[in-house]
């Protein structure tokens, strides 16, 4: 039912996104929220640096370890993003993209450019997705460099924006 409503939205959000290149921040991130008949899908971009503390491929063992502890956490996402028991989620797919880490590229070669993201896409299925009145985002406890998450939610009650700081890391999910 809200398929098409879905597809618009993250159409928009990825022109928004393509429109705006160079915003990057550190200690930054945004994150879109849609919300549709049985899933809740997220999408998160952020500077690398939020995550790692740098913002290039791994130079050493402990870097390469840092990576992997990352790419582990953000697998787990439903120990970072605990939608409302109410809707009765269950984490279905993480997928997560970084050239300069060489993830979700065919290829794996890394970027050059000094200002490197990652794009983590996530998509919870629920069995009764109207329920879900919020998530709680732990993400500032797993990774202390970020500050701030700018929110876009889209959801049957209707889009708008929210803005999450530690401390008052729990999304709502309706107006």
């Amino acid at each position: 039912m809200f398929k098409p409503f879905l597809t618009l939205v993250l159409a928009a959000t990825a022109l928004s996104a393509a429109a705006h290149p160079h915003a990057h921040t550190h200690g930054l991130m945004a994150l879109d929220v849609a919300v549709d008949a049985r899933t809740i899908t997220l999408a998160i971009a952020a500077p690398l640096d939020s995550f790692l503390g740098f913002e290039r491929a791994p130079r050493n063992a402990a870097e390469r370890q840092q990576v992997a502890d990352m790419v582990a956490r953000l697998k787990a996402a439903d120990k970072l993003f605990q939608p409302d028991a109410a809707a009765a989620c269950q984490l279905a797919t993480v997928d997560l993209e970084s050239p300069a880490l060489g993830l979700g590229v065919a290829h794996g070669h890394g970027e050059k450019d000094e200002h490197a993201d990652i794009a983590v896409d996530i998509v919870f299925t629920c069995a009764k997705t109207a329920a879900a009145r919020f998530i709680d985002v732990k993400l500032f406890d797993a990774y202390p460099r970020l500050r701030s998450i700018d929110t876009q939610v889209a959801a049957p009650q209707g889009q708008f924006k929210r803005s999450l700081r530690p401390g008052a890391a729990r999304l709502g999910l309706t107006r």
